[in-house]
C-alpha cells in the first residue's frame, strides 16, 4: 500500500524514517521537507505530488507524519491509517509532541513492526498491541502468552481479549445524532438530514453475545463488507408503531453481518471498553428540534431591524440546552441596540454577528429577539447578500426517531444472564450545519 513512513518537526527534521519498498529513496525525505513544510505559499492539500511520488500527510501540533508512496492507493484507507497510528501513539505515550516522539522512538519503531508489513496494515488495534508491546518494550511472553497473542492476531475475535472479569456487568449506550437543516424564509425546509452514531461502553465479564434491536425499516439494495444501504416507503411497522427509515448505516467489524441480512438484528461479542458500534444516515420524518422565523427590515440606507423568533417544536417535559443562535449583520454595522426575552445577546463586531445564547429552553415554547442595527453610509450600491442564521443546541432525543428496542446479552460460560446486567441508554440530538435563510 504505502512505501514508506516519514515523521517530521517543524523544522523539517526528520524524527521517524521507516520505509518498506524499494522504490523509495532517501530524496523523498528531502523532497516533502522542500515542496511541503518548507514552502513560500502554505499548503492547504494534504495529497501532494512530487516527481510521480504521492505524499498523504496529516499535521498535529508541531509534528507532521507523512505516508510516500508511488503507487495509486485508496487516498482515504491510507489517512484513516495515519489517524489509527496517531491514536495508537496517544494511548502509548499521550500528547504527541516532539520530545515525547524522541523520548519514545524504540517504542514507535517497535509499533510500526508490528502494524505494517510491506507497506500494508495488519493490526493497528490498541488493545491487541498493548498484550505483547508494553511501553518499555516487548515483554518475555510464556508460551500460554504466545499461543494467546497468535489467536488475536489471526483469530476471528482480534477485538477482545478472554479472561475478563467484572464484579458489576454494565452496558452504556449513547444515540448521538446531529441534525443537518437548510430552510427557506418562509419555512420551507430545503434540505435535511440526521447524522447518527451508536456509541457503547461495555464493562462485561468474559465472550458474551450482545444482541441489539432497533425500530428500524430497512429494504436491502445493496449488501457490502462494512455496510448496508437501503430504503422504504413504509413508515410504520406491523404493530403500527413508528419506525425510522435508515438510509444507509456502517457497522464496528465486531457485528455479524450475515446476522443483520438474514435475521435484521444486530448481533455482536464488543470489545472491552468504549466503541463506536454503527453509524447511520438518515432524510425521512425528521423532528426539528427548533425553528427560527426572521423578520429583517431594511430602514433607508443607515438603519435596519431584525426580529428573531425562537420555537421549540418538542415535548414540555424535555429541556434544550446550550442553545446558540448567530444572527448576521452587514459589514458596515456602527451600532447594535438589543432586546431579548429570553437568555442573553450581545453583538460580536469580530464575527459581524449577533450572539444570542440560552442556556435551558422546554418544549412548545416560544421566545424572540429584537435588535436595531445602525450602519454606516457607504458608496458602493452593491446590495447586502444576507448569510444564513446558524444555531447550536443540544437536546434529549433523536431527531430522527431512532429507539432502542431491545439490548440482550448473553453469556453460557459463565454463570450470569441478561437480567444481571445494568444497561443504560442516552439519546443526544445536537446541531449539525442548522441555517435558516432570512
Amino acid at each position: 500500500m504505502i512505501g514508506g513512513l516519514f515523521v517530521y518537526n517543524h523544522k523539517g527534521e526528520v524524527l521517524i524514517s521507516r520505509v518498506y519498498r524499494d522504490d523509495i529513496g532517501r530524496n523523498a525525505v528531502d523532497a516533502f521537507r522542500v515542496n511541503v513544510i518548507h514552502a513560500r505559499q502554505q499548503v492547504r492539500s494534504p495529497v501532494t505530488n512530487i516527481a510521480r511520488t504521492s505524499f498523504f500527510h496529516i499535521k498535529r501540533a508541531n509534528i507532521w507524519l507523512a505516508a510516500v508512496t508511488k503507487q495509486n492507493v485508496n487516498a482515504a484507507m491510507v489517512f484513516e491509517f495515519l489517524l489509527k497510528i496517531i491514536d495508537v501513539m496517544q494511548s502509548y505515550f499521550g500528547k504527541i509532541s516532539e520530545e515525547n516522539i524522541k523520548n519514545n522512538f524504540v517504542l514507535i519503531y517497535e509499533l510500526l513492526d508490528e502494524i505494517l508489513d510491506f507497506g500494508y496494515p495488519q493490526n493497528s488495534d490498541t488493545g491487541v498491541l498493548k498484550t505483547f508491546i508494553t511501553q518499555q518494550g516487548i515483554k518475555s511472553a510464556t508460551k500460554e502468552e504466545q499461543a494467546q497473542i497468535t489467536s488475536q492476531v489471526t483469530g476471528q475475535i482480534g477485538w477482545r481479549r478472554e479472561g475478563i472479569k467484572y464484579r458489576r456487568n454494565e452496558l452504556f449506550l449513547d444515540v448521538l445524532e446531529y441534525v443537518n437543516l437548510l430552510m427557506s424564509p418562509q419555512g420551507q425546509v430545503l434540505s435535511a438530514h440526521v447524522a447518527g452514531k451508536v456509541v457503547m461502553k461495555s464493562f462485561l465479564s468474559g465472550m458474551p453475545e450482545c444482541k441489539f434491536g432497533i425500530n428500524d425499516k430497512i429494504v436491502m439494495e445493496a449488501k457490502g463488507r462494512g455496510g448496508i444501504s437501503g430504503n422504504t416507503e413504509a413508515e410504520t411497522s406491523r404493530s403500527g408503531k413508528p419506525v425510522v427509515v435508515i438510509d444507509d448505516c456502517q457497522f464496528h467489524q465486531c457485528v455479524k453481518l450475515s446476522k443483520f441480512e438474514t435475521e435484521h438484528s444486530i448481533s455482536f461479542i464488543p470489545p472491552d471498553g468504549e466503541f463506536e458500534l454503527m453509524r447511520y444516515r438518515t432524510t425521512k420524518d425528521i423532528s426539528l428540534p427548533f425553528r427560527v422565523i426572521p423578520l429583517v427590515r431594511e430602514v433607508g440606507r443607515t438603519k435596519m431591524e431584525v426580529k428573531v423568533v425562537l420555537k421549540s417544536n418538542f415535548k414540555p417535559s424535555l429541556l434544550g440546552q446550550k442553545i446558540e443562535v448567530k444572527i448576521p449583520t452587514p459589514l458596515n454595522t456602527s451600532g447594535v441596540q438589543l432586546i431579548c426575552l429570553k437568555g442573553k445577546a450581545k453583538y460580536k463586531a469580530s464575527e459581524n454577528a449577533i450572539v444570542w445564547k440560552i442556556k435551558r429552553m422546554a418544549g412548545m415554547k416560544e421566545t424572540q429577539l429584537s435588535a436595531e442595527i445602525e450602519l454606516l453610509e457607504t458608496d458602493t450600491k452593491k446590495k447586502w447578500t444576507r448569510p444564513p442564521i446558524s444555531m447550536n443546541f443540544e437536546v434529549p432525543f433523536a431527531p430522527s426517531g431512532f429507539k432502542v428496542r431491545y439490548l440482550k446479552v448473553f453469556e453460557p460460560k459463565l454463570n450470569y444472564s441478561d437480567h444481571d446486567v445494568i444497561k443504560w441508554v442516552r439519546y443526544i440530538g445536537r446541531s449539525g450545519l442548522y441555517e435558516t435563510r432570512c
